[in-house]
């Protein structure tokens, strides 16, 4: 089924928001949301608490977000758990034990986005730093 096309007042509502200025009171939230994803990027982490905490819509947090670093919420924490994997996989913890530490509760999960963020099954990336180590 074709999705309709939006009218010309869609398109300019569309457009104003696109091109308003955020208020500095959201960009401080958003940061401190990212900030706390920092901190806490081991705990499960709801976008809806993210939201809710910085007095935003689901929908309007992740435009937002989007707007100010170039990638969803999601996007962005799932790259900080897979950056800081690498990093305790090259200090040679166990794959195990690194899933749970960047807050996977699924080795199966983390194995599987591991692999599509870096090419490498978390093994395979573990022996081949191991290996450069040596």
């Amino acid at each position: 089924m074709k999705t309709p096309t939006k009218t010309f007042y869609e398109r300019e509502i569309d457009r104003l928001y696109s091109e308003l200025p955020l208020q500095p009171k959201q960009y401080i939230l958003i940061r401190q949301s990212k900030a706390f994803m920092e901190k806490y990027y081991s705990d499960n982490i709801e976008l809806n608490d993210l939201a809710k905490a910085a007095f935003m819509s689901r929908f309007h947090y992740v435009r937002i977000f989007k707007q100010m670093y170039g990638l969803t919420p999601r996007s962005y924490l799932k790259d900080l758990r897979i950056s800081k994997a690498k990093t305790l996989l090259r200090e040679g913890n166990s794959i195990t034990k690194t899933c749970f530490d960047v807050g996977y509760e699924s080795l199966t999960t983390f194995s599987t986005v591991f692999r599509k963020s870096t090419g490498y099954s978390p093994k395979a990336f573990q022996k081949l730093h191991k290996s450069n180590l040596e």
